[in-house]
C-alpha cells in the first residue's frame, strides 16, 4: 500500500488526522499508523477511504495512478450536505439512499 496516498488525500481535503479518525471510527493513532505504513487498513476501511476521497481502492494501494492530482474540492453546499448526511442515523441513511436510488430509476 502507498501509505503516502492517505496522507496526501487527507491534506488535500484540509482534514486533520483527528477528523479522519472520526469519519472512519478509528483512533488518531491508527490514522498515523496507516500514514506511516506501520499498519494496513482493513478492506472495509479501504472502502470507506476510497468513498470518502472519491478514489479507487487500487489508487489507495498504489496500483493505479489515474486519480493523480484530480481530487475535486467540495463546494460549501456539498460540504453542508455531507455534514448533514453524516449526522443521520444508519437507518435514515439507508432510507435516504433508497429514496435517491428510486428517483434515479425514474
Amino acid at each position: 500500500m502507498s501509505a503516502n496516498r492517505i496522507r496526501e488525500l487527507r491534506k488535500k481535503r484540509n482534514m486533520s488526522q483527528v477528523r479522519l479518525s472520526i469519519e472512519l471510527s478509528v483512533s488518531q493513532e491508527t490514522i498515523s499508523s496507516y500514514e506511516n505504513g506501520k499498519y494496513m487498513p482493513s478492506f472495509a476501511t479501504l472502502e470507506k477511504l476510497a468513498s470518502l476521497f472519491g478514489v479507487s481502492i487500487d489508487y489507495l494501494m498504489g496500483r493505479d495512478d489515474s486519480a493523480d492530482e484530480k481530487i475535486p474540492q467540495l463546494t460549501s453546499d456539498e460540504k453542508d450536505f455531507l455534514n448533514m448526511y453524516r449526522e443521520l442515523s444508519s437507518t435514515k441513511k439507508e432510507r435516504l439512499i433508497a429514496y435517491l436510488q428510486g428517483l434515479s430509476e425514474n
